[in-house]
């Protein structure tokens, strides 16, 4: 078969056919009378197997050791292509994201694009006070992309840039709470903790609606910032954990605090106060727990819970009855 057939059936061109040749990769098996290049079934079929490893990503010089070396081994090099196209999908990727973050920044001109640019590089740089300082001025003309902020602030480590960026988060629009939800599915406590942190700070009904959802999440710290947060909106969704974290010792003063911004409603107040004490008359509910409930009905006003205090100061734990004893006394001298 002559190169012109053979470039026709095989779809590798005459011009590469020859680079084949020189580079001693395949040679014709014979020549015509005119001196024209005559492939044979086993030339053909060792175009085939050239083209078969260069889809693999195999370079020249690899294929030619791969198809005359009879001890070339290919795993190593199969090992070794796997790692190479991982490394370039990454890098690919990357910049797909940075291009999708620009673009969705908006930029009105090349000016606005090398700033979204320099903003992008400082939130990833190695120093605190850059991503800082790119957190604070991301609020500007040219705004950093929310993908591009949650991304940071789930992976922020220094308190005040992690500040900074929550900060920036509440400010940025839309889509904010939507991805700060999706970080907390995350396989690392850290990142979901860094979630619902940030989504706590995020104003609006989306927000709160996210935080209501991680009231039933499995990882008690996540449970325990979103019942805060939402006590502080004074959502009444959060009280059976606010409750619970009371008797665990879980930020068991931040609970109570969030259990006295709810009963400013004196609608509530009655249902708090009887929560507590529900939880304070279980037999499974240990002393430590019992003083900690005691303490938090400081924060509840109204009839129910003087009441209350007034038979808790004869309980038979000491530490309870002297609480409930002060309380009282409190209650009075006001």
């Amino acid at each position: 078969m002559l190169i012109g057939e053979v470039a026709r059936r095989s779809g590798v061109s005459a011009r590469m056919l020859r680079h084949y040749e020189a580079l001693g990769l395949v040679r014709p098996s014979g020549r015509t009378g005119s001196g024209y290049r005559k492939y044979s079934g086993d030339d053909i079929r060792r175009i085939f197997h050239i083209e078969s490893l260069r889809s693999l990503g195999l370079s020249l010089r690899e294929i030619g050791r791969a198809l005359d070396d009879p001890g070339f081994a290919p795993s190593s090099l199969v090992e070794g292509l796997v790692r190479q196209t991982r490394e370039r999908i990454a890098a690919e990727t990357e910049l797909l994201t940075r291009l999708r973050r620009i673009h969705a920044a908006e930029p009105a001109d090349w000016e606005d694009v090398l700033q979204v640019v320099a903003l992008l590089q400082a939130l990833a740089s190695k120093s605190a006070d850059a991503r800082q300082r790119a957190a604070l001025s991301s609020a500007g003309e040219v705004p950093v992309p929310v993908e591009a902020l949650v991304e940071a602030v789930l992976s922020e480590t220094e308190p005040n840039v992690a500040g900074a960026l929550r900060w920036a988060l509440a400010r940025s629009g839309d889509r904010g709470p939507e991805l700060l939800a999706e970080g907390l599915t995350s396989p690392s406590a850290a990142v979901r903790e860094r979630a619902v942190q940030s989504l706590a700070e995020m104003p609006g009904d989306e927000a709160t609606a996210y935080l209501r959802a991680a009231l039933a999440h499995p990882d008690t710290v996540v449970r325990g910032h979103a019942a805060l947060a939402l006590g502080a909106r004074g959502v009444t969704d959060a009280v059976p954990t606010l409750v619970d974290m009371i008797v665990e010792g879980r930020n068991d003063t931040d609970a109570a605090d969030a259990l006295s911004v709810l009963a400013s409603d004196t609608a509530t107040t009655d249902d708090l106060a009887n929560r507590l004490l529900d939880r304070l008359a279980r037999p499974t509910t240990g002393a430590p727990a019992r003083g900690r409930l005691t303490q938090a009905l400081a924060g509840i006003p109204g009839t129910r819970t003087y009441d209350a205090l007034v038979e808790l100061s004869k309980d038979a734990d000491r530490a309870v009855a002297l609480t409930a004893a002060y309380l009282l006394h409190l209650r009075d001298a006001r």
